[in-house]
């Protein structure tokens, strides 16, 4: 019997289709920052909007209390979320991923480093003084939006170039934590250091005992290590990336002891009584139970976190970030702010520094013998993923309210941003567009 349609599947399919495609998430962030730049520039949302994420958000018990405003909780305390999933992604990739082995990692490695030095060496060519402080904004790229824009042109692109930028881009989000780690760090709090370092260690411990339970690390992590970390100084971002790490990346069983469970189960199952109906009896639920368990054990935890995370991250965190930091007043003074030192640097840095990095670190690697280029790719696809990869977006307006206070250096960085994100995009779409022959798509 076919599985029974439900009305609200007539509306589930389209949408699942939609967020099933990676470009929808590069749309989602883009329509995310113009919606933000319209409602900040408009007569009648103006003022709603840039004083609607200083509300305060308190949390009580007893005499003790935890203050943040909306934009904080979004910055320090939402983005953890995603820095989380960034850490599941980072592990996963060093186990069985692009980054596994050295032949497989050497080049994304190289071509990471060569990304995020160029860029940040551009940047101070154009400042000193306090505007130094911006040298982190370039190095970031937007893994969301490039892989969403390189979906546009697929057949145009070997899939092994897909490959190497996402481990590009796995490596450079290892940057952009480290940077914002040991850079954009304020005065340290010892104690609360050493209570993170505790949790983390009891965390580890619980791992290797066969602690698989995922609100025990949820638990541990927010009390232990985020909440740490918030009073230490060092950004509260960085518990995620931490966390990450503690999650159980092995299945609790094989893969020929869960086929085994499973015909044994559903043997069962077949003899349980009416297979063909929409009512199960108590038999029949109780092996069902059974064969989730079973399934469940064959998977890692870090493999359901990672896969539950994905949309909440990427369709609700990732937009809402968008949403309340693209938010930039244009006013008379735009263009000086593009054209000042700040907006240069990071111009420069995501147009040329990006793709010059890359593509000069992958050329000497491959010539040297250290690495080969990807299967099936050639260095027009190369740079033209190298530009692509100039859309620093989400990390770059992320590290620009890290590096400055000043108001006016913030707003500078996020033009400079929101403007060479732009270009990129369009450049790097554009050159692939009439460099790369049309393939056909695996």
């Amino acid at each position: 019997m076919d599985k029974r349609h439900e009305p609200i599947d007539y509306i589930a399919k389209p949408l699942n289709r939609l967020f099933g495609n990676e470009a929808s998430i590069g749309i989602i962030l883009f329509l995310s920052a113009v919606a933000a730049i319209v409602v900040a520039n408009s007569s009648w949302g103006a003022e709603w909007y840039h004083h609607f994420w200083e509300h305060e958000v308190t949390l009580s018990w007893d005499d003790q209390s935890f203050e943040l405003n909306l934009h904080l909780l979004i910055n320090d305390g939402l983005m953890a979320i995603f820095f989380f999933l960034v850490g599941l992604e980072i592990k996963r990739e060093f186990l069985q991923g692009q980054l596994s082995t050295f032949k497989q990692a050497s080049l994304p490695i190289g071509a990471a480093l060569g990304g995020m030095l160029f860029p940040a060496g551009l940047y101070l060519l154009f400042n000193d003084g306090d505007t130094v402080k911006g040298w982190g904004i370039p190095m970031a790229t937007d893994i969301a939006f490039t892989l969403g824009l390189i979906s546009l042109v697929r057949n145009r692109v070997a899939r092994s170039v897909k490959v190497f930028v996402t481990s590009l881009a796995v490596v450079d989000d290892i940057g952009a934590v480290l940077v914002i780690a040991f850079f954009y760090t304020s005065n340290l709090d010892v104690t609360q250091l050493y209570v993170a370092g505790g949790a983390l260690l009891f965390l580890v411990i619980a791992n290797r005992l066969g602690v698989r339970s995922v609100l025990f690390y949820t638990f541990v992590g927010i009390s232990g290590i985020w909440v740490a970390f918030f009073y230490s100084g060092i950004h509260p971002t960085i518990a995620g990336i931490l966390l990450a790490f503690t999650i159980p990346a092995s299945t609790r069983i094989t893969k020929d002891q869960f086929t085994d469970r499973l015909k044994r189960l559903y043997r069962k199952y077949l003899k349980a009584g009416e297979v063909d109906t929409f009512v199960n009896t108590g038999r029949e639920d109780k092996l069902l139970k059974g064969i989730r368990e079973a399934g469940d054990d064959a998977r890692a935890p870090l493999q359901k976190i990672e896969a539950g995370l994905h949309g909440f991250v990427y369709y609700i965190i990732m937009p809402l970030f968008a949403f309340s930091n693209a938010g930039l007043k244009i006013e008379s003074n735009f263009l000086d702010l593009l054209l000042g030192p700040i907006g240069l640097g990071i111009i420069i840095g995501l147009l040329i520094g990006k793709a010059i990095g890359i593509t000069l670190i992958s050329k000497l690697m491959v010539t040297l013998g250290i690495s080969e280029l990807p299967e099936q790719s050639n260095w027009f696809q190369i740079f033209g993923v190298a530009i692509l990869a100039g859309i620093g977006f989400t990390m770059s307006l992320f590290i620009s309210e890290l590096a400055f206070s000043d108001p006016e250096k913030v707003d500078a960085a996020k033009s400079a941003i929101l403007v060479a994100s732009t270009l990129a995009g369009i450049i790097g779409l554009l050159f692939i567009q009439f460099t790369s022959k049309r393939r056909e798509v695996l």
